[in-house]
This record gives C-alpha cells, structure tokens and sequence, in this order.
C-alpha cells in the first residue's frame, strides 16, 4: 500500500510540473484593448443648450481625429487642442440653432470610438442687436475710412469686451488699428457703436472684410445675440484734399499727384456762442467725407427765422465733412469770393463746375485737410476721428492694437 500511495503521488507532481511549463512560471493571459472614450457638449438631446458655452468635444484614451459640427448643413468651424485631445467652436452659438455634432477618437492600439450629438439651442432674445455695419456691402471707400459696428440699445460694460474678440476682421494688406466705444453723445448717427480706426491710412486697392460673431455672445443674464454680420467693402485710390483758409485754395491728390485744385471760399467768422465758438469759422484738421446730396437744405444751427443771421436755402453738390454743418459745395453767393476772401457760414464755397466734379468723384472717408482757421476741429464732430494721436484712440493701457489677418477669397 506504502508503494501505490509513492507512485501516485509522483504522477500528481509530474502532472503539475508539465501543466506549469519551464521554471513552474504562468503565462498570463492577454487583455483586449480598451475603447477610447468620446464626449460631447452639450449632450444628445438637449434642448435649451447655452449658446455662450460653445460646442466642445473631448477625449480620453486615445485622440481626436475627424470632428464635424453642422449647422443647416453647413460646417462649424472649430480646433483641436495640441495634444488632440479636445476640440472646441472658434465662435458661440446661434440662439435657436439646431446642431449635429459626429466625432472619432482612436486609441494608441488602433481601436477607434464615434460619438453623435444632435442639440438645439435655447431661443432667449437678446437684449441687443447689431443695427448696422459701416462701410456698406460693396461698397467703395476712401483711405480715411473708419470701420462702425452700430447697435440698437447701449451695450453693458461687461460685454463689450466679448463684442471685441468676437471680430474677425481681414484686408488684403496688413493694417493695424484699434476699437474704441462711442457713446450716443459721440456717436455720428446717435447710435452706439464700436468703432475701428487704423494707425495709418489704409493702403489703397484693397478689400476688407468685417465679421462680427455675435450670434450667442453673453449681454446679459439669460441674454445672448442674434446673429452674426458680415461686411465686405473695397479702399478705393488715395485721395487726399488739402484746403487752406489763407491762400483760399482747394488742392486735390489721386495716389500722390495733383489731379485738380480751385479757388474756394471758407467761414468768415463773427458769431460767437456763450460757449465760447464763432460758429461761422470753418474747423481746421483732418476731416473724412461723410454722405453727400445733391441738393442739401441749409439753415443755421441754434437760430429761427428772424434771428440775425438766420437763411434757409436749397444748396447743390454738397459734400458733408462734418456734423456741424460743413460741406464742399457749389457757391450761391458772391462768387468773387471764391480765392480771394472767406465768406461763408463755415461750409467750403467751390465754383460749381469744381463742386460737382467732387461730388461725383469722391468716396465716403477720403481725407481732407483744413488748415489757417482759429477753430479746432473736435475729434466727435462728424468722423474727426484723425484728430486723436493713435495712443489715445486705441487706449493701450485697456486693448491691444489690431492686425487684420488675411483676407481669403
């Protein structure tokens, strides 16, 4: 019995050397590789999604590779972070807007992950809009020409900051320039508006194209904008006018040379407000053109039929450069005047063949320079805006200046 307990027991061992292989170690078995995870925000489903927060898209476990966010079919644009690992909307989001979000991960060991998401925005009104933009679209515009983003209501202190990141704006040539806020005080039109100015003329023969991406930037608690703006316009040639009130003389430049110049007729002076202004002098500095009409109704500020001084008559080829009542015009009164002596009420008297010409010629925002008057031009009156040395326009201290970046066809 002893011997049969031996020989069994040296079959157990023999068995458990050869199931345990070399050495007696065990070979581990192998574990499948793990799926990278995707996530998306806002999640599938959601219906009252914030528009400020934007989409987002995350990894873990791998790295993003094709992310598609659509909006009525057309794409969202976004960017992957350095490590691949998030992707994040360039801009926020409609109000409203019903998105489709599809995105793939890929892991280290090949295995890949999609994830879908469709959301809809939340419909909140916002408590602003963008009125207007200026230039207008197409249009063609002189090298003084500042860029205006017009809003209906006044815009919280606290949004105007996203307001200014939110603008994409681009030119053919580089230009750099700066925002400021004017107030309705300083406004040319009475509105709001965030106004772009650049630090040197713009180059000549160019586009520009403005964006603002104002469509879900936060105005308010629960309030987001409506829609993006776009604007695309054209810098013209370079025209340059300079006006000397004490040789009476009109000289105009197209891209550097002399193309025309006549005799003209500025503010002779003699009406001195309680502020301290004789508002029959013309402003000296550097003014922009502004509308212009054809036939322009004029009357003095601040006086009624009766008062000394007062007229009302209907002026052709009017030419504005100011918003206080400055105009290159045809002269309707003595034309003896006209190089030799100021008469006028503050306009630029020009002969009538000449004031035509330059109405038919001229953009909004070319560059015109008045000089030999006892009068400044204020930065705020019409688009004075040159006036103001660029350090002060583009307040550093607050902003940085901008580069456009450029303009795609």
């Amino acid at each position: 019995m002893r011997g049969k307990k031996a020989l069994a027991m040296a079959l157990v061992l023999g068995l458990a050397t050869a199931c345990g292989g070399g050495g007696g170690e065990v070979t581990p078995k192998k574990t499948e590789a793990a799926q990278p995870e995707v996530t998306i925000a806002p999640a599938n489903g959601s219906a009252r999604a914030r528009p400020d927060q934007g989409v987002v898209v995350k990894a873990s476990g791998g790295t993003l590779g094709a992310v598609a966010v659509t909006l009525k079919g057309e794409p969202v644009p976004g960017s992957l972070s350095a490590d691949k690992t998030a992707w994040r909307s360039s801009w926020t989001l409609q109000p409203g807007g019903a998105y489709q979000v599809q995105a793939t991960a890929t892991s280290p060991e090949g295995k890949t992950t999609t994830a879908t998401s469709a959301f809809r925005t939340t419909t909140a009104v916002a408590a602003t809009r963008i009125n207007n933009v200026v230039p207008s679209a197409g249009e063609t515009v002189g090298t003084g020409m500042p860029i205006f983003i017009q809003f209906n209501k006044d815009v919280p202190e606290q949004a105007r900051p996203l307001i200014e990141k939110s603008v994409e704006l681009s030119s053919t040539k580089p230009t750099t320039g700066s925002w400021r806020w004017l107030d309705k005080g300083h406004s040319f039109n009475g509105l709001p508006s965030l106004v772009f100015r650049p630090k040197k003329p713009w180059a000549p023969h160019q586009e520009v194209s403005v964006t603002v991406h104002y469509a879900g930037l936060k105005i308010g608690d629960d309030v987001f904008g409506a829609k993006d703006v776009t604007r695309r316009f054209k810098i013209g040639d370079s025209h340059v006018v300079n006006i000397d009130a004490k040789t009476h003389r009109l000289v105009v430049k197209k891209n550097g040379k002399t193309v025309r110049s006549w005799g003209v007729s500025l503010g002779s002076g003699g009406d001195v407000w309680a502020d301290g202004v004789d508002h029959l002098l013309t402003t000296s500095g550097v003014h922009l053109t502004m509308d212009r009409s054809r036939m322009e109704r004029m009357r003095p500020p601040g006086k009624k039929p009766g008062d000394p001084g007062w007229y009302d008559e209907q002026v052709p080829w009017a030419t504005r450069i100011s918003n206080s009542g400055e105009y290159i015009h045809q002269n309707m009164d003595d034309p003896s005047c006209l190089g030799n002596r100021n008469c006028s009420h503050g306009c630029v008297r020009s002969p009538a063949a000449d004031a035509r010409w330059f109405y038919d010629w001229s953009y909004r925002g070319d560059i015109v320079n008045i000089t030999g008057t006892a009068r400044k031009l204020d930065w705020w009156n019409g688009w004075g805006y040159w006036e103001v040395p660029f350090e002060k326009w583009s307040n550093t201290t607050d902003r940085e200046p901008v580069t456009t970046t450029p303009l795609k066809s």
